[in-house]
């Protein structure tokens, strides 16, 4: 089976919001192996549902859609199935009990309006909502669309999900006859083209169902590689051998194969090897203690944090030697290395990491020009202290992210080299 993914709103059409949804129904399909051949946002206007409806139910098995279920004017995907399949609606009982006890819960009248979110194309199988109030449908859609089906969901992607895990998955994975494995490989510290060049021969030889993607971001590029085929077991040895010779072939540059962020990775490193950390920022104003931070159970490595953006804050919070800031600048290996010795001292953690950089629009120079940033790092183990001064191209808040990228970059690399 196939599927199509269709997200219904004027405002994911207009920028107004980022379509989570797509993604996350993408990935749970997968896991069922039913992957997913097109992903269209559409407009709220019946007849454009209509048309948009009619041509993935046309190439998918499978069409599921977002949004346009609610009880105001706008929401108006129901209209358009009916027109679509010329059916009216039916009231579920199920769906009407879900809504009146909620309702009730809140103290609310159950409105005319409300009650028509428990009415559901004729026919369909009904999806309980158990995050709100309109209900979902699984609606088989007859010989006209070759027996193919259309999944109408809320666009509240707390809803969505809940639909998602208690009964859309279930629904069509018995239905469904393909493995599928998905692959992530995780990099940091290389381009795109020097990757591709370093495992072209791996790239030249994939197994039969087996496809290989570049995906480039801030700080290197990750790779997906997917695999497809009926048997579960040779699709994911499949899937190992490629992830195996890539891992062998660019370990040094890999950080996870898996749906983790490089935060996440950190964190593993530093709870088995009982560590602390500690972090001085200057030009990424504590994005780099805020991405450390946003794991669970941080607070088991993670000691303290501080922002010195001003050079008085940087001499008066953390010692740093005010001579120092005016013979080598605020943006020097010097001071970034000043500011992490400190910070190691003052916070008894194992390891700091300090930034300093520019970070733009302005305040650069042809000898410290926009996007140079200097970091180091202080360990309480060997008692040193590493520097290192990179140089980004980007607007100030690209460059504030691919510092913080830079930082836990040289954190995760000197983690690593512990082992």
């Amino acid at each position: 089976m196939r599927a199509e993914i269709v997200s219904i709103g004027d405002e994911l059409l207009k920028g107004q919001r980022v379509n989570t949804n797509a993604a996350f129904i993408a990935a749970a399909l997968a896991g069922i192996g039913v992957p997913v051949g097109r992903i269209v946002s559409c407009s709220d206007l019946e007849h454009e549902m209509v048309s948009v409806f009619t041509e993935s139910l046309e190439r998918a098995d499978i069409v599921l859609v977002t949004g346009g279920l609610g009880p105001t004017r706008d929401d108006r995907t129901r209209k358009a199935v009916q027109e679509l399949l010329d059916r009216g609606l039916e009231l579920s009982e199920d769906a009407y009990v879900n809504l009146a006890d909620r309702m009730k819960q809140r103290g609310v009248e159950l409105s005319e309006s409300l009650r028509d979110q428990a009415m559901v194309i004729e026919g369909s199988h009904v999806i309980a909502n158990t995050r709100g109030t309109a209900a979902g449908m699984i609606i088989g859609c007859g010989e006209r669309f070759h027996h193919h089906y259309l999944v109408l969901m809320p666009g509240v992607p707390s809803e969505m999900k809940a639909m998602m895990e208690l009964t859309v998955l279930s629904y069509f994975a018995a239905l469904s006859t393909t493995a599928i494995r998905h692959t992530p490989v995780k990099t940091l510290g290389i381009g795109e083209s020097t990757l591709a060049a370093m495992i072209v021969d791996i790239e030249d030889h994939l197994p039969q169902g087996t496809t290989l993607a570049y995906l480039p971001h801030a700080a290197g590029v990750n790779l997906m590689i997917s695999s497809i085929g009926r048997k579960q077991e040779e699709v994911d040895s499949d899937n190992r051998s490629i992830v195996d010779a890539i891992l062998k072939r660019a370990g040094k540059f890999i950080f996870a194969t898996s749906d983790v962020t490089l935060e996440e990775t950190i964190g593993a490193l530093l709870s088995s090897r009982g560590m602390t950390v500690a972090v001085a920022e200057s030009c990424t104003g504590g994005l780099v203690a805020s991405r450390l931070t946003d794991v669970p159970g941080s607070s088991l490595y993670f000691l303290q944090g501080f922002v010195v953006y001003s050079n008085q804050a940087k001499q008066k919070t953390l010692g740093v030697n005010k001579d120092l800031i005016e013979s080598f600048g605020a943006v020097s290996d010097e001071v970034a290395r000043a500011m992490a010795k400190r910070c190691l001292e003052i916070s008894g953690a194992d390891i700091a990491v300090s930034t300093t950089g520019i970070a733009g629009p302005s305040g650069g120079s042809p000898e410290k020009p926009v996007g140079m940033v200097c970091l180091a790092i202080a360990t309480k183990l060997s008692g040193t202290v590493l520097s290192k001064t990179l140089f980004m191209h980007g607007d100030r808040e690209s460059n504030k992210f691919r510092f913080s990228e830079a930082a836990l970059r040289e954190l995760w690399e000197y983690l690593r080299d512990q082992e």
